[in-house]
């Protein structure tokens, strides 16, 4: 029977997809050119304040937060990893790489926590969410890099912009988590006492669910450095232009620099935040 004959292309999914595509491009290339704007504003700023400020300020600030929050260990090893970053030549690319990282994790938030939020308090938005969130974050990062570039063309704010996509789905589910997990007779006493829905959520479900939610800004930033190598292919800067580099030079010397730079910043990232929660 041709229906079960598989090797024959029967659904031209392909075709329909670049249809789509081509039609965005040709109808709506203005407005996804206007939406990329905010994200291209903060990016230079950010890019500006750390391109301005002195070496040694970055570390004294990374150094006052691990110190705070994550203990005297971590403090040293933030401490060393800056300073072996900057004495291999890449404390440019790693302040523009941490430049893209929070610029890209502010819009993560500034989206996700809102959405989780609503996830948490409505069964129905959690359900038609859930399909979104399991594409998001099932779908291959270089599968984003095709219409993003097409959309938006190559750069760093489209790199950002693809990152966004990747990195959004943790910090919506684990605020989601987090509302959900806040134990029904809080609520129920906070309703009794007279608040209203805005305040049960400000004061009693969100505080509740700060744990998690800050879980899942951890997980962004992590989602967020491991796009840093695939970004750099559609023209993005920071840390992943050397492992491109030595991918396509075969020097294995500059991409483990790039690599390790990577790993370094993840970690000190990591457990500031980590920190943070635990506070």
């Amino acid at each position: 029977m041709r229906f079960f004959n598989f090797e024959e292309q029967l659904i031209p999914l392909d075709e329909w997809v670049q249809n789509g595509v081509d039609w965005l491009v040709t109808n709506y290339r203005e407005f996804f050119q206007i939406l990329k704007v905010p994200v291209e504003i903060s990016l230079e700023g950010l890019q500006w304040l750390f391109g301005a400020v002195h070496p040694f300020v970055v570390i004294l600030v990374f150094a006052i937060a691990a110190w705070r929050y994550a203990g005297k260990r971590v403090t040293l090893f933030t401490v060393l990893s800056l300073l072996l970053v900057g004495y291999l030549g890449l404390w440019e690319d790693t302040m523009t790489t941490l430049a893209m990282v929070i610029c890209s994790v502010v819009f993560c938030a500034v989206v996700g926590i809102p959405l989780g939020i609503l996830a948490g308090r409505s069964d129905r938005f959690e359900m038609l969410l859930r399909p979104f969130l399991d594409a998001m974050q099932t779908t291959p990062a270089f599968v984003y890099l095709i219409p993003v570039v097409m959309l938006f063309s190559i750069g760093t704010v489209s790199g950002i912009l693809a990152t966004i996509v990747f990195a959004l789905p943790p910090i919506i589910r684990l605020t989601n988590l987090g509302i959900r997990q806040v134990h029904p007779e809080l609520v129920e006493a906070a309703i009794a006492f007279g608040a209203t829905p805005w305040q049960v959520l400000r004061k009693v479900q969100f505080p509740l669910a700060m744990p998690s939610v800050m879980a899942g800004l951890n997980q962004t930033i992590m989602m967020a450095l491991s796009m840093v190598v695939i970004a750099a292919l559609i023209g993005a800067g920071g840390l992943g232009n050397p492992v491109v580099q030595g991918l396509n030079t075969l020097e294995i010397g500059l991409a483990t620099m790039g690599g390790l730079s990577i790993v370094l910043l993840a970690m000190i990232l990591d457990r500031v935040t980590q920190g943070i929660a635990q506070k």
